[in-house]
């Protein structure tokens, strides 16, 4: 069966085409989009076999979005589908599949998904274990083109630390001493070396039941060791590659902006509690927390308030301790006349920072929400 998304900005457009590949049998829709940008949002999620895209569409158009789309669902099939065939040549330079015309044949349709089918068949033989993406916003998981492995299972919860401590320091000598110090520094070196010799073995044999590919290299004679990924993806660092390269906002880049604010799935590592992570934990949190707030206040700019209320939300769902986050919020319900939801998330501020830090609201909250309360009496 053909996992496929579908997008387009006429709704009757998007329920012809979704009847007609129903009526195939060989196709399971599994999302549906008038929205190009959410469709953006929402690929790398959704991992289809193939993406039917119109190519004139605001704001995103379908060209736009497919080369978004490519760089984070290498395996996704790309298919054009439009009223203009002037497009072609852009069409095949972002190598898509196939490009089809509106009105759009059921005979067009069935040779687009033979060709869909071929190429699935294809990846097995041609995969070499290059698309392994390591994920470690919010956790630790690997994905081989898009699908999570489930196959590594740490044995112990040092092994799983020793791991993601070779893994932060990915390529780089790592000493044995600076493992022990970090994992049993009340063993004695005999004890301590041993766990030690024990624990890498461990790890590296769930690395090769996953055929992930990924190698432990004993340094120095056997002083040290390295973790090596090669050419192996992971997300924050794609994260940051992506997002640091957007110019500023403006009304032809934002939904690439909602994208990398989108693929931000939690902090760097944050189901651990690895003291020696929470600097570069902070470090992407203010690059994500900056571009947040740059989306929110362009969003505002544009008049696309329910657009700036649902950044907000993410903003204090992800970092509930960020003051500024919840005062944007409580001024884009103050907008919409969303009253009692102003003065919902201003207690839910304040239960928040009197009961778990047992401190008074900043000053220049305080004073909005007062003169708000003056304003609507």
């Amino acid at each position: 069966m053909i996992r496929a998304v579908l997008v387009d900005d006429e709704r009757l457009a998007l329920m012809n085409l979704k009847m007609m590949l129903e009526e195939l049998e060989t196709v399971a829709i599994v999302a549906t989009f008038t929205d190009s940008r959410k469709a953006v949002s929402e690929a790398a999620y959704l991992n289809p076999d193939v993406i039917f895209l119109d190519i004139d569409m605001p704001e995103l158009n379908g060209l736009q979005a497919a080369e978004i789309i490519q760089i984070h669902c290498p395996r996704t099939s790309i298919v054009f589908v439009t009223a203009y065939n002037s497009y072609a040549v852009d069409a095949f330079e972002l190598h898509a599949l196939d490009y089809v015309l509106k009105p759009v044949r059921r005979e067009r349709l069935i040779k687009t998904l033979s060709r869909v089918e071929e190429k699935m068949h294809q990846e097995p033989q041609e995969n070499n274990g290059s698309e392994i993406m390591i994920r470690c916003f919010q956790c630790l998981r690997f994905e081989r083109n898009g699908l999570q492995l489930h196959d590594i299972r740490w044995r112990t919860a040092k092994g799983q630390e020793l791991f993601a401590y070779l893994f932060h320091h990915r390529n780089r000598f790592i000493s044995k001493d600076t493992l022990i110090d970090l994992l049993w520094p009340d063993f004695n070196l005999k004890k301590a070396s041993n766990h030690l010799y024990t624990t890498i073995y461990q790890v590296r044999q769930c690395l090769k039941q996953g055929k992930t590919d990924l190698r432990i290299s004993n340094l120095s004679g056997g002083e040290g060791y390295k973790l090596e990924t090669g050419s192996k993806l992971v997300d924050s660092a794609e994260w940051e590659k992506g997002i640091l390269s957007l110019d500023p906002i403006n009304a032809g880049n934002y939904g690439q902006y909602q994208y990398w604010f989108g693929f931000y799935s939690g902090d760097y590592l944050a189901d651990y509690d690895y003291l020696w992570a929470e600097s570069e934990r902070q470090r992407l949190r203010s690059i994500w927390l900056h571009h947040a707030m740059e989306m929110a206040e362009f969003y505002i700019g544009c008049g696309k308030i329910p657009e700036a209320v649902t950044v907000y939300q993410r903003i204090v769902q992800l970092q509930p301790y960020f003051e500024q986050g919840h005062l944007g919020l409580m001024k884009v319900y103050e907008r919409i006349g969303e009253r009692s939801a102003v003065e919902e998330q201003y207690n839910i501020l304040t239960d928040l920072l009197n009961r778990e830090l047992s401190i008074e609201l900043p000053v220049n909250i305080e004073r909005w929400y007062h003169n708000w309360k003056q304003h609507i009496h």
